[in-house]
Protein backbone atom coordinates (compact mmCIF):
# COMPACT_ATOMS: atom_id res chain seq x y z
CA UNK A 1 0.00 0.00 0.00
CA UNK A 2 2.69 2.42 0.84
CA UNK A 3 4.17 2.06 -2.74
CA UNK A 4 0.69 2.89 -4.14
CA UNK A 5 0.80 5.65 -2.36
CA UNK A 6 3.96 6.90 -2.84
CA UNK A 7 3.39 6.38 -6.13
CA UNK A 8 0.24 8.54 -6.29
CA UNK A 9 1.79 11.64 -4.67
CA UNK A 10 4.76 11.45 -6.99
CA UNK A 11 2.24 11.16 -9.88
CA UNK A 12 0.60 14.17 -8.54
CA UNK A 13 3.24 16.42 -8.08
CA UNK A 14 4.43 15.58 -11.57
CA UNK A 15 0.64 16.81 -12.68
CA UNK A 16 1.75 19.64 -10.39
CA UNK A 17 4.50 21.35 -12.10
CA UNK A 18 3.36 20.47 -15.53
CA UNK A 19 0.21 22.33 -14.80
CA UNK A 20 2.65 25.29 -13.30
CA UNK A 21 4.84 24.90 -16.54
CA UNK A 22 2.07 25.53 -18.49
CA UNK A 23 0.48 28.31 -16.37
CA UNK A 24 3.87 29.85 -16.69
CA UNK A 25 4.37 29.15 -20.28
CA UNK A 26 0.80 30.93 -21.11
CA UNK A 27 1.41 33.60 -18.89
CA UNK A 28 4.68 34.55 -20.88
CA UNK A 29 2.48 34.42 -24.18
CA UNK A 30 0.34 36.87 -22.34
CA UNK A 31 2.61 38.72 -21.23
CA UNK A 32 4.27 39.07 -24.93
CA UNK A 33 0.67 39.73 -25.87
CA UNK A 34 0.59 42.59 -24.13
CA UNK A 35 4.15 43.93 -25.39
CA UNK A 36 3.24 43.94 -28.80
CA UNK A 37 -0.15 45.51 -28.16
CA UNK A 38 2.08 48.39 -26.46
CA UNK A 39 4.26 48.54 -29.54
CA UNK A 40 1.61 48.71 -32.11
CA UNK A 41 -0.32 51.40 -30.25
CA UNK A 42 2.68 53.34 -30.14
CA UNK A 43 3.64 52.92 -33.60
CA UNK A 44 0.02 53.95 -34.53
CA UNK A 45 0.47 57.10 -32.27
CA UNK A 46 3.82 57.78 -34.27
CA UNK A 47 2.12 58.20 -37.61
CA UNK A 48 2.41 61.84 -38.00
CA UNK A 49 6.25 61.86 -36.87
CA UNK A 50 6.58 59.24 -39.21
CA UNK A 51 5.04 61.48 -42.00
CA UNK A 52 7.28 64.72 -40.51
CA UNK A 53 10.51 62.81 -40.83
CA UNK A 54 10.00 61.69 -44.43
CA UNK A 55 9.36 64.93 -45.49
CA UNK A 56 11.98 66.51 -43.86
CA UNK A 57 14.54 63.09 -45.31
CA UNK A 58 15.87 64.05 -49.01
CA UNK A 59 17.78 61.91 -51.08
CA UNK A 60 20.92 62.59 -53.19
CA UNK A 61 18.68 63.21 -55.99
CA UNK A 62 16.03 65.62 -54.40
CA UNK A 63 19.30 67.60 -53.15
CA UNK A 64 21.03 67.93 -56.68
CA UNK A 65 17.73 69.35 -58.09
CA UNK A 66 17.42 71.77 -55.24
CA UNK A 67 20.68 72.99 -55.81
CA UNK A 68 20.63 73.39 -59.41
CA UNK A 69 16.58 75.33 -59.32
CA UNK A 70 18.30 77.05 -56.99
CA UNK A 71 21.33 78.22 -59.15
CA UNK A 72 18.97 78.42 -61.79
CA UNK A 73 20.43 76.18 -63.93
CA UNK A 74 19.09 73.70 -66.37
CA UNK A 75 20.03 69.77 -66.45
CA UNK A 76 21.40 70.16 -70.36
CA UNK A 77 23.60 73.16 -69.10
CA UNK A 78 25.06 70.83 -66.23
CA UNK A 79 25.56 68.26 -68.20
CA UNK A 80 27.47 70.65 -70.76
CA UNK A 81 29.47 71.81 -67.77
CA UNK A 82 30.68 68.05 -66.46
CA UNK A 83 30.80 66.30 -69.81
CA UNK A 84 27.87 63.89 -69.11
CA UNK A 85 24.79 63.55 -71.03
CA UNK A 86 21.01 64.88 -70.09
CA UNK A 87 19.71 61.73 -69.09
CA UNK A 88 22.44 61.27 -66.87
CA UNK A 89 21.74 64.21 -64.81
CA UNK A 90 17.99 63.61 -64.59
CA UNK A 91 18.99 59.80 -63.83
CA UNK A 92 20.77 61.71 -60.90
CA UNK A 93 18.25 63.89 -59.97
CA UNK A 94 15.42 60.93 -60.11
CA UNK A 95 17.39 58.64 -57.85
CA UNK A 96 17.42 55.99 -60.71
CA UNK A 97 21.64 56.58 -60.49
CA UNK A 98 24.56 58.17 -58.39
CA UNK A 99 26.74 60.22 -59.30
CA UNK A 100 30.31 58.77 -59.69
CA UNK A 101 32.70 60.40 -57.19
CA UNK A 102 34.66 62.59 -59.14
CA UNK A 103 31.35 63.92 -61.18
CA UNK A 104 29.66 64.55 -57.21
CA UNK A 105 32.71 67.28 -56.68
CA UNK A 106 32.65 68.97 -59.57
CA UNK A 107 28.53 69.29 -58.61
CA UNK A 108 29.19 70.60 -55.81
CA UNK A 109 31.97 72.85 -57.13
CA UNK A 110 29.25 73.93 -59.58
CA UNK A 111 26.35 74.68 -57.30
CA UNK A 112 29.17 76.28 -54.69
CA UNK A 113 28.70 74.13 -52.29
CA UNK A 114 31.47 71.62 -50.19
CA UNK A 115 30.66 68.28 -51.22
CA UNK A 116 30.26 67.67 -47.22
CA UNK A 117 27.58 69.90 -47.07
CA UNK A 118 25.54 68.32 -50.28
CA UNK A 119 26.15 64.80 -48.55
CA UNK A 120 24.90 66.56 -45.03
CA UNK A 121 21.59 67.65 -46.77
CA UNK A 122 20.79 64.18 -47.09
CA UNK A 123 19.44 60.94 -45.07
Amino acid sequence: MLTTSTASVGTSIIFSLLILIELIFCGGIFYLIILLIKALRKYIKSGEVRKEKAAVCKSLGDALKDHRLRCQMTQEFVAERLGVSRQAVSKWENGTSDPSTSNLLALAKLYDVSPEDLLKEIQ
